[in-house]
């Protein structure tokens, strides 16, 4: 059998919304509404972890490739940092799993410049070469 949430994911949430509003809480299919909560804090963290990366490969490409620095790259390194920024100051409870993040966004961030430049993976530091205040930050790799 299959159930609304999978016939009609759109029609579902918004009939679970109308129901919570009016305390019909027997009616709701918790189950279903509590996985939809979890992967909505879920979907910050993949943000988190994505902005990090292109910030990260940004913050790479700018080392690493001097020669080819452009605005693009520049704006591209500011817009991150404040979305970043943003993104924490309205989520705060993100900064508890920070580090795990930022880790695996640095290996990501690795293969986008790699892929960007045309460089080597190899050509990157195997760790990340900056700290979060120098990736949050306004630091600038010369």
């Amino acid at each position: 059998m299959t159930t609304a949430y999978e016939q009609d994911y759109h029609a579902w949430a918004q009939h679970s919304a109308q129901l919570i509003r009016q305390g019909r809480f027997a009616e709701i299919d918790a189950e279903y509404v509590a996985e939809e909560l979890e992967d909505m804090g879920a979907s910050k963290e993949r943000e988190l972890e994505n902005r990090l990366g292109i910030l990260l490969a940004h913050l790479l490409k700018w080392c690493f490739q001097p020669g080819r620095r452009s605005n693009s790259w520049r704006l591209t390194i500011k817009e991150q940092r404040q979305r970043i920024a943003r993104l924490l100051r309205k989520n705060p409870s993100l900064k508890a799993s920070l580090s795990e993040t930022y880790r695996d966004a640095y290996s990501d961030a690795v293969l986008m410049a790699a892929r960007e430049t045309g460089l080597s993976e190899a050509t990157f530091p195997q760790e990340n070469p900056f700290n979060w205040e120098q990736t949050s930050g306004d630091y600038w790799p010369e």
